[in-house]
């Protein structure tokens, strides 16, 4: 016992976790850990929360409970804490099949709503005056239905589309980030600072009330 108290024990927070709906939290998964060999494993195995299904499925772990949760079982330790300073864990339930008929709906919405959004665009700025414009100052000859233009034009739009999104199905022809991926990155941070944010006030409104209490 005198070693683990002499002993140093750094944690580093994950910033948000997966667990099963149904598992107990334990330290090795909300944080990666520092410490003597043997010591190490055991304070992995340290179970943190055993969640309920009226706890939801999104659930806080902050330092002080984490420390609290090492202290109570291996008092003396010296706990040195970096990053962050709690751990969003979800609770995931078990996959479904996906749906073939849901996903033919979502694409088809995507589809059309993405043709009329190109064809409204293309209406507010005159784009068939500016190619009939573009094919006679090419040609020297006016022609009120440009096809092939307008073709290789919708190709066009189609491959710097691929190009900015960087993705062709599941292949990305480098490793930099598509804008889809930045902008979904930056809303899953919002998301996850306003649900640490109103767990961290419902924690410490019911602190508050055991107190009074």
């Amino acid at each position: 016992m005198e070693n683990e108290s002499a002993s140093i024990v750094y944690l580093r927070l994950r910033k948000q976790v997966g667990i099963p709906v149904g598992a107990p939290i334990r330290l090795r998964d909300v944080a990666r850990v520092l410490a003597e060999p043997e010591l190490e494993g055991k304070l992995l195995g340290l179970e943190l929360d055993r969640p309920e299904q009226r706890d939801g499925n999104l659930i806080v772990i902050d330092t002080l409970q984490v420390i609290s949760a090492i202290q109570s079982k291996f008092p003396g330790l010296r706990i040195e804490l970096l990053g962050e300073p709690h751990v969003l864990v979800e609770m995931i339930k078990a996959e479904k099949k996906p749906s073939l008929l849901l996903f033919a709906l979502v694409w088809l919405l995507l589809f059309f709503g993405a043709a009329l959004t190109i064809m409204n665009f293309h209406a507010d700025v005159s784009m068939p005056e500016v190619q009939v414009r573009i094919v006679e100052m090419i040609t020297g000859e006016k022609d009120e239905h440009p096809y092939l233009f307008q073709g290789a034009y919708s190709v066009g739009i189609g491959f710097g589309m691929i190009v900015f999104f960087n993705h062709l199905f599941k292949k990305k022809w480098n490793e930099e980030p598509t804008p889809l991926e930045v902008e979904m990155f930056l809303y899953q941070e919002n998301l996850n600072q306003y649900v640490v944010a109103e767990e961290l006030k419902k924690m410490h409104r019911a602190d508050s009330s055991a107190k009074r209490n």
